[in-house]
């Protein structure tokens, strides 16, 4: 008797554990073929992208409604487990809700070298992109050294001489403060933000890497030519800064991050942060008001910023 109850018994909990791991091995296979998916069709999860062992909610929904459908077929199991997931999967919403968009998703952008590209939070850059006609524009700058981010693409280096040269016909003296950034360089200066400030800080004014203007070669951050308030909030109301408000679009340029428009960019007002979009584009967004994203018409709410 006692040798035949150990047999069921064993027979039992291996029964037990086969099933088990086929329920894993089915629940891996359902989220890894998603994941597959979306890489094909150019979409990626905006958080496992980033954090690779921060699973994304749609596996923690997937684990909770199968732990649900476990306990709902043994009425014996505690509620408990159901709870407890629950719970994390709430939190996890309510966590990334300041900064999730309502397309929860990131699309590889698939054209990268277009002149009017769209960079944003919820479209990403090739990692390995690096525009083939960076070039250095002659105008002057807030440092002496020969860096990278002293270079444009070659059509926004000539867009900015034609713009600093105007400016200096109306007594506006400007000075270039970055340029081009490798996603190298951009993933280091994010970093170096959400270790000082904070990530949810830091995704106000800076971009994911991937995610920067600046790795397209097409983005410019400018102030006066002393220095003084560069990329920084009190640059705005300066002369400077009114002159390019004003005068931007006729050379190309648009300033990116507009006021009032938070929500809809995703960062902070930046007068500073000029992009080039070329001419047509640039004198249509100043004369209505609009961000690059309602241009085409892809604006999408950033939660959380009301």
């Amino acid at each position: 008797m006692k040798l035949f109850s150990k047999s069921i018994l064993a027979a039992l909990l291996f029964a037990g554990v086969v099933s088990l791991q086929t329920g894993c091995s089915m629940l891996n296979g359902d989220i890894k073929s998603k994941i597959i998916s979306n890489e094909n069709g150019k979409v990626v999860d905006f958080y496992n992208d980033n954090k690779e062992n921060e699973p994304s909610l749609d596996k923690i929904d997937h684990a909770s409604s199968t732990i649900q459908e476990k306990n709902s077929e043994d009425p014996s199991s505690s509620n408990s487990e159901i709870k407890s997931n629950e719970s994390k999967t709430a939190e996890k919403k309510s966590e990334r809700k300041q900064w999730a968009t309502n397309a929860d998703a990131v699309k590889v952008i698939g054209q990268p070298e277009a002149i009017a590209v769209l960079v944003n939070k919820q479209n990403k850059l090739p990692d390995n992109y690096s525009p083939k006609d960076l070039v250095y524009p002659d105008v002057p700058f807030t440092f002496n050294e020969k860096a990278d981010k002293r270079k444009m693409r070659a059509n926004a280096a000539k867009a900015l001489e034609k713009l600093f040269t105007g400016a200096k016909d109306d007594g506006i003296l400007l000075a270039g403060v970055s340029g081009y950034r490798s996603f190298a360089t951009q993933q280091v200066l994010f970093n170096n933000y959400v270790n000082r400030d904070g990530q949810k800080a830091a995704e106000l004014f800076s971009a994911r890497p991937g995610h920067s203007e600046h790795q397209t070669g097409l983005a410019m951050d400018v102030s006066g030519h002393t220095g003084i308030c560069a990329a920084q909030d009190c640059f705005d109301g300066t002369p400077e800064a009114d002159w390019l408000a004003k005068h931007a679009h006729e050379y190309g340029f648009i300033i990116r991050y507009p006021k009032g428009k938070e929500q809809i960019t995703g960062y902070q007002y930046e007068p500073w942060h000029l992009r080039y979009v070329g001419t047509d584009i640039s004198k249509e967004i100043h004369e209505k008001g609009i961000t690059l994203e309602e241009y085409y018409n892809v604006a999408v709410p950033v939660s959380g910023q009301k």
